[in-house]
């Protein structure tokens, strides 16, 4: 299963290899490997590849979804060209830019649970009650906001379950098996009536990033790309 894994990593990387070589001389065609955690703001992301797509019909995309160390997994192994990370992650050893907009943390529960009653939900709220985090919410590095938040008194939670997608989570609130703690709007509370989002407070906030590694060699349509972002943010 070991020599698999690693077969399927390297058959991988020959197409992504010669697809690359395929295009050299060509800069309207293409591939772009883009990897990301769950947030709205992707939608950022979509944007520019919206912007290239009218001008360079001929660029494919192709989108990987999966936590922090998934995503810098596959960027260390030349498999994705860029990688979305929602803060906390190590990003020193990339380069990268930050986006601009940030994520608010928050609660998804049933409406008819009590703390629905209350606009934000503090941490003296949380205890007891159990409760479903995401895996990385939980890493224990510098800068995680999240885990600062608790002030230290995380191990009087009852977290009862964690996850890396929110969909399947979003399953065990439904069914009243505990709250989960995660970022807003990846669960449409408007399409799902029976749950709700409330904001953390004190609030905290997620910062984003798009990384990608140091001495990066990209194809043309990953170049495209590169110089849409560098625009957009100078734009800001």
């Amino acid at each position: 299963m070991i020599l698999r894994k690693r077969a399927e990593d390297v058959i991988a990387m020959m197409d992504k290899i010669e697809e690359e070589f395929n295009t050299m001389g060509d800069s309207v065609s293409g591939d772009i490997y883009i990897g990301g955690g769950e947030t709205y703001i992707f939608q950022y992301v979509v944007d520019i590849l919206k912007s290239l797509q009218r001008e360079y019909p001929n660029i494919h995309y192709h989108l990987y979804s999966g936590n922090a160390a998934e995503m810098t997994e596959r960027l260390d192994k030349g498999l994705l060209d860029f990688g979305l990370l929602m803060q906390p992650a190590d990003i020193t050893k990339y380069c990268y830019m930050d986006l601009p907009q940030k994520d608010i943390w928050g609660v998804i529960m049933r409406k008819d649970s009590i703390l629905a009653q209350k606009a934000s939900v503090t941490c003296e709220d949380l205890v007891g009650l159990p409760l479903i985090c995401s895996r990385q919410s939980l890493q224990k590095i510098e800068g995680n906001t999240f885990l600062e938040w608790f002030d230290g008194r995380l191990e009087q939670m009852n977290i009862i379950a964690t996850f890396s997608l929110v969909y399947n989570a979003a399953l065990m609130v439904e069914q009243g098996m505990g709250y989960m703690i995660t970022v807003d709007n990846l669960v449409n509370t408007v399409v799902n009536p029976d749950l709700c989002f409330r904001p953390l407070y004190p609030v905290v906030e997620a910062g984003l990033a798009v990384v990608w590694k140091k001495h990066q060699v990209f194809s043309p349509a990953a170049e495209l790309f590169m110089k849409k972002l560098s625009e957009s943010m100078n734009y800001i």
